[in-house]
């Protein structure tokens, strides 16, 4: 474990990716016990991928013509930190 700013782009994607699996799961298991089991729900989370996650991917991919070098890498994580708390809220809101 480190504490360099390469290695807080892949704790930021752990935990983007980790709050939205533990999200889709707790939705699952809401829609499979009420007996309502419906896929669109999974789809909204398909659209999540799309329109959270690759964006952080192409601001990654865009460090590398960043001339400071640690200008898109900030920016990446300040939005990876936004996304998980989009996903905690939601978590949150699913117990309430």
């Amino acid at each position: 474990m480190g504490f360099t700013l390469s290695d807080w782009l892949v704790y930021t994607m752990m935990a983007v990716f980790g709050l939205m699996i533990i999200d889709f799961v707790i939705a699952f298991i809401k829609t499979f016990w009420k007996g309502s089991f419906n896929l669109t729900f999974m789809l909204d989370y398909l659209k999540d991928v799309l329109f959270y996650v690759a964006p952080l991917y192409i601001i990654v991919t865009l460090s590398s013509i960043d001339p400071t070098g640690w200008i898109m890498k900030v920016f990446y994580i300040i939005l990876g930190i936004a996304v998980s708390l989009k996903y905690l809220m939601d978590i949150v809101k699913k117990f309430k």
